[in-house]
């Protein structure tokens, strides 16, 4: 059995989880399941980064301490995650002791080994703010690609590295001043002292390296290498939210520093918690072999320079294990645009929660995730039909079909597996076969792929063989024919477990199982006159129109973020008064309403009635409609002939002495003389729905 050490990047804790955190959260825990499925020990080590300006600043913003802000991210955090079924054994915090004491253990480590190094620097100094301006409080323009508006740390188009000083028409954040250059002085670590160890760790396995990486990831890193490591300033003026460096007073560590060890302070917690050395894993040599250690970081592919050099370099020096695998994903984007909170393309992992099932974005995300690093688009047309016909259509079905049946119409026995079944069933266990592989390598939508290709076989033959058709002549043939459907339904079942433990836990209850599913059981044949459970519900029909919904709530979501600390507008004087709202209705009431665009063909006065204009409303496919309006006091007929109007289309016709009323026209007004009609834009078509 491998022991093996799994992360996910450490969520930020300036805010609430949005889906970009959500999918790096899942791909790790996939691969987390998937591994203890085949046997291995597995601790999933996690924490918030909570150190760093950006905290500082959002705590400013809202008018409170950072400590109070990350301890309510914290929660907000946790809560997200486990709506999402994140399987994880701790998730801690940076701002801890166990941090403090492994940051100090590993500053001193490279301190004796000569690798700090104090020198003055100029650095950016704000005279309003009276304070030099760490990297984020800082922006400008890239000096690389000349993008506006980026941090100054790095650039979020292009991904550059690079000096606050190194900006463009720098700013600070917190007052707008153009900073000035003052001398500091900073602690450094010299990089490049450790380049000889990076190049020995960046080697492929095939080459007699040990640690997997992506190729592009390889290459990506060595291309910095071969230009020359930059030496690596690890201090920070106070004010700063972080950890003090031991020696140094009113010095704190860069947040980067500190934030990966996150991972080992997690770590000792947890091991602390359960009875466990902290070393067994953080002080025991890398590798894949017996008695060795795999440390395995998931992570997007904007942190590859920390995680790829900082950090390996950082444990070797201090004696700490290194990890033995980063894996790199991309960047989430949403219909086609990158996920970012500055140009409001977020979706919050709680405000999706009150939305959607998360079973169905574990399965989507799941389903498109390979062991590349290409970025990953969350298209809403895509994500509607691929569960739909995936999980609905095939997995859920294929269940459905033959345990439902079994159970209705044959007491629920299994029969045996007819000799016209065994060579799809065998087929079926073969590609369970390559499951465990693809998983490991992370490699997740092919293995649901295979899943997919299973039930969808399996449908087929049910198909051909039509069992509700043979089951009054020849019921035990019946019976074989859906026994095969259930035996690949549980072949199907472990497939999804990683991704869908839930399904794997209904599928288990319902075979009555005695022992949990796992990659080497779920191979094992079920026996004749088995009695099946219940059958439980496995997936049910997505519908765009929640996916709207969801998205309408995330832009609500954008303007309440960017409203936080912001000074209200004082409220205008009227000098007029309107009738008070009504109660308050959720937005299915709007569901009953169906308000039309319509085009004015006819208007003219009612005889005998002061107040009413009759209109010959033209609703384009929906034909034309006469509708009596109380507006002649506001509105000549010849004013409104040609308008587009809205039309209350599905109101209840009402009969009036003058003739029938088939709608209302919308209209707003103090009084009869004052009625201002709806106006639409005359490029709408008569017949459009209004919403």
């Amino acid at each position: 059995m491998t022991k093996v050490l799994v992360t996910a990047a450490l969520t930020y804790a300036n805010g609430p989880a949005h889906l970009g955190h959500v999918l790096e959260a899942i791909q790790t825990d996939v691969y987390v399941r998937a591994r203890r499925m085949m046997g291995d020990e597995v601790i999933f080590m996690w924490a918030d980064d909570t150190h760093g300006t950006p905290i500082q600043i959002r705590a400013r913003r809202e008018g409170i301490e950072p400590e109070q802000l990350i301890a309510r991210v914290y929660k907000e955090h946790v809560a997200a995650y486990d709506g999402f079924q994140i399987g994880y054994d701790i998730f801690y915090t940076t701002h801890s002791d166990e941090n403090r004491r492994h940051a100090a253990a590993i500053f001193e480590a490279l301190r004796e080994r000569g690798d700090i190094e104090v020198r003055d620097v100029e650095q950016l100094y704000s005279e309003v703010d009276q304070m030099f301006l760490p990297d984020r409080m800082v922006q400008g323009t890239c000096p690389v690609c000349k993008t506006p508006d980026q941090d100054g740390d790095s650039c979020e188009n292009c991904g550059s590295t690079y000096r606050p000083t190194e900006l463009i028409e720098p700013r600070s954040v917190i007052s707008g001043d153009t900073p000035v250059l003052r001398s500091s002085e900073h602690l450094f670590v010299p990089l490049a002292r450790h380049e000889a160890f990076l190049r020995e760790w960046l080697t492929p396995a095939e080459q007699g390296g040990t640690t997997i990486l992506q190729d592009s990831v390889r290459n990506f890193v060595l291309d910095w290498v071969d230009k020359g490591l930059r030496d690596w300033d690890i201090s920070r003026e106070a004010p700063y939210f972080g950890i003090e460096i031991p020696g140094f007073p009113g010095k704190y560590f860069y947040v980067w520093f500190d934030a990966p060890i996150g991972y080992i302070a997690a770590t000792e917690k947890w091991c602390a918690d359960h009875g466990q050395d902290w070393r067994d894993w953080w002080k025991a040599p890398a590798g894949r072999g017996e008695g060795e250690t795999e440390i395995v970081h998931v992570i997007g592919k904007d942190i590859v320079y920390f995680h790829c050099l900082f950090w390996p370099a950082m444990l070797n020096a201090a004696n700490y294990t290194v990890p033995s695998r980063v894996q790199v994903h991309g960047w989430l984007k949403v219909n086609g645009e990158k996920m970012s909170k500055r140009r409001g393309t977020f979706i919050l992992a709680n405000t999706y929660l009150e939305h959607l099932d998360p079973a169905y974005l574990r399965y989507y995300l799941a389903a498109r995730l390979s062991c590349n690093q290409d970025d990953f688009d969350l298209a809403m047309d895509d994500f509607v039909a691929r569960v739909n016909a995936d999980l609905v259509n095939k997995a859920a079905n294929l269940a459905s079909r033959s345990i439902k049946f079994l159970n209705s119409r044959l007491g629920g026995t299994l029969g045996p597996v007819p000799e016209d079944g065994a060579p799809l069933l065998a087929a079926a266990r073969e590609k369970l076969a390559e499951v465990p592989d693809l998983y490991r390598n992370f490699d997740s939508a092919k293995a649901l792929r295979l899943a997919m290709e299973m039930a969808e076989s399996c449908d087929a033959y049910i198909n051909e063989h039509a069992p509700w058709k043979i089951i009054k002549q020849d019921p035990e043939r019946a019976r074989a024919v859906l026994t095969v459907g259930v035996q690949v339904s549980k072949l199907v079942a472990a497939v999804l477990k990683p991704v869908l433990p839930q399904w794997g836990e209904k599928v288990e209850r319902m075979l009555e199982l005695d022992a949990p599913l796992t990659f080497a059981n779920a191979a094992e044949p079920l026996p004749e006159g088995l009695e099946l459970g219940a059958y439980e519900t496995l997936a049910e029909r997505l519908t765009s129109k929640v996916l709207d919904q969801l998205i309408e709530a995330s832009k609500e979501d954008v303007a309440a973020d960017q409203a936080v600390g912001a000074k209200p507008e004082p409220a205008p004087a009227h000098d007029y008064e309107v009738p008070p709202l009504a109660d308050e209705v959720s937005i299915d009431a709007l569901d009953q309403v169906d308000l039309r665009v319509a085009k004015v063909v006819g208007c003219e006065r009612v005889p005998k009635a002061k107040k009413l204009l009759q209109l010959t409303l033209d609703l384009g496919p929906l034909g034309q409609r006469s509708v009596f309006s109380g507006i002649s006091q506001s509105y000549e007929p010849e004013q409104l002939l040609g308008k587009h109007v809205a039309v209350f289309a599905n109101l209840k016709p009402r009969k009036m002495r003058f003739g029938l009323s088939e709608g209302m026209v919308m209209a707003a007004g103090q009084s009869d003389d004052a009625v201002t009609v709806l106006e639409l834009d005359p490029r709408s078509l008569p017949g459009d729905k209004i919403s």
